[in-house]
C-alpha cells in the first residue's frame, strides 16, 4: 500500500492509521517501526513539530519536513455552555468551517465529530442540511477534531486529565457518504497508537445509506445508530428525503445484516427526533413499536432543537413522556436525550459551521423562509 505523493505537496500524517503510516515510512525508505514512534508523538502527546520528536534522528526529522506535515484544523472560535458542553468552530482548507462538540458527563467525555462541510441530505428538521453542502472532510480533518479536543482536555485538567472516551459521528454531514475517510479516522480512534477508544464507544450515525451499511460491515464493527425519526415511509419521506431511495424496510434489513457479523449481542441505536404535532403522537409510538419488533435495538428519543427560520417546534414534555411510556410498555429500552449546549447552538441538529454551499440549497432555503 503506497501513499500517493503528489509533486510539491506534503502528506498530512495526522490522518494516517497505523497500516497507512507504516506504508508511508516504507515508501520513503525508512523502517516500519518509525510509524509507531511518530503516531505516539502525534496522538498521545499532541506534538506536530518534527523537531520535538527527539527519538527520531535529525536526518529523518529534516526529511519529514520536506515530504510531510502534521497539520490539524484551525480553531477560529470556541465557546462553553453553562452545562459544560464545549463547541469548537474549525476552519478548513478552502475557507469553510465545521463545528465539533464535546459533552462531558461524569467520567465520560463524548465528542460529536463532523464528517462533511454541510450535508447533502437536507433532512427537514436539521439546520446543518439547510446550509447546503461543500465537500467531504479528509481523514486528517476528521481525526483532527479528536486531536484538538484531546489536547484541550489535557491542558485543562493537568495530571488528572479526562480524555475523549466516546466518539459519535453525529456532527455535520452523513458519514457514509464519505466512507473511506471516515473509516480511516475511526480506525485511528480505536487503535492503541491512536486514541484507544473501544469499538462500543465509537458510534457511526447514518440517515440510511443502505449500500454503505452493507459495505461498513465488511470493514468494521463500530456501534451503529440509525436516524429514523418516523414510523412510516410517508412521513419519513418528508423528514428524511433519502428514504425515497432507501425506504424503511430496506434500511431495517440492512441493520439486521450488520448485526449478523457482530456476534456479541450488540444492538442498533434508533434515533428519533420528536417534533410537535408531526411525529410525536401515540399512534406514531405504537406504529414504531410494531415496526421495530424484530430488531435488537435501543431507542433514543431526541427533543427537537429549534433553529432560525424553522417552522417546527419541540414536543411538550407530556408528549415526550407519553411516547416513551408506550415504547417502554412494548418492551423497549428507551432513553430521552438530555438537551446539552443549546445555549451555544451546540445541540443535536443545530450545528451549521460556515459552508460555502455548492448546492445552492442555502440560498433557496433563505428565500423560502423570507416569505
Amino acid at each position: 500500500m503506497l501513499i500517493d505523493h503528489k509533486p510539491n505537496t506534503r502528506v498530512n500524517l495526522l490522518g494516517l492509521p497505523l497500516e497507512k503510516m507504516e506504508a508511508f515510512f516504507l515508501d520513503i525508505g525508512e523502517k516500519r517501526f518509525r510509524a509507531a514512534q511518530l503516531m505516539k508523538w502525534i496522538h498521545h502527546y499532541g506534538v506536530s513539530d518534527f523537531d520535538e520528536m527527539t527519538n527520531l534522528s535529525k536526518a529523518l526529522r529534516e526529511r519529514l519536513k520536506d515530504v510531510a506535515e502534521v497539520r490539524g484544523p484551525e480553531v477560529v472560535f470556541e465557546s462553553q455552555s453553562e452545562d459544560g458542553t464545549r463547541k469548537w468552530v474549525m476552519k478548513l482548507d478552502g475557507g469553510s468551517s465545521v463545528e465539533t462538540v464535546l459533552i462531558p458527563e461524569g467520567k465520560r467525555a463524548t465528542l460529536c465529530v463532523s464528517s462533511q462541510i454541510g450535508c447533502a441530505l437536507d433532512c427537514s428538521f436539521c439546520s446543518t442540511g439547510k446550509q447546503g453542502f461543500n465537500r467531504n472532510l479528509s481523514a486528517a480533518e476528521i481525526i483532527g477534531q479528536v486531536w484538538v479536543a484531546s489536547k484541550a482536555l489535557a491542558q485543562g485538567q493537568g495530571a488528572n486529565n479526562k480524555s475523549v472516551s466516546n466518539v459519535v459521528m453525529m456532527g455535520m454531514g452523513e458519514p457514509l457518504l464519505n466512507f473511506d475517510n471516515v473509516i480511516d479516522a475511526m480506525r485511528l480512534m480505536m487503535q492503541d497508537l491512536g486514541y484507544g477508544i473501544s469499538k462500543r464507544r465509537v458510534t457511526l450515525s447514518t440517515a440510511g445509506v443502505v449500500p454503505a451499511i452493507d459495505q461498513l460491515r465488511e470493514v468494521t464493527d463500530v456501534a451503529l445508530a440509525i436516524s429514523l425519526h418516523a414510523s412510516n415511509n410517508e412521513l419519513r419521506n418528508t423528514l428524511v428525503p433519502i428514504n425515497k431511495k432507501y425506504p424503511i424496510e430496506e434500511l431495517l434489513a440492512a441493520c439486521h445484516r450488520y448485526l449478523e457479523v457482530l456476534g456479541d449481542k450488540r444492538v442498533i441505536t434508533i434515533e428519533y427526533t420528536l417534533i410537535d404535532g408531526i411525529n410525536d403522537q401515540p399512534e406514531h409510538a405504537r406504529e414504531m413499536a410494531t415496526l421495530l419488533r424484530d430488531l435488537p435495538c435501543k431507542i433514543n428519543l431526541i427533543p427537537f432543537n429549534p433553529f432560525s427560520n424553522s417552522e417546527y417546534r419541540r414536543s411538550s414534555r407530556k408528549a415526550i413522556l407519553a411516547f416513551q411510556d408506550i415504547l417502554n410498555r412494548a418492551g423497549y429500552v428507551v432513553t430521552v436525550r438530555t438537551t446539552r449546549g443549546d445555549d451555544i447552538d451546540a445541540a443535536c441538529g443545530q450545528l451549521v459551521g460556515v459552508v460555502e454551499d455548492r448546492t445552492r440549497r442555502s440560498s433557496r432555503y433563505i428565500s423560502l423562509t423570507e416569505h
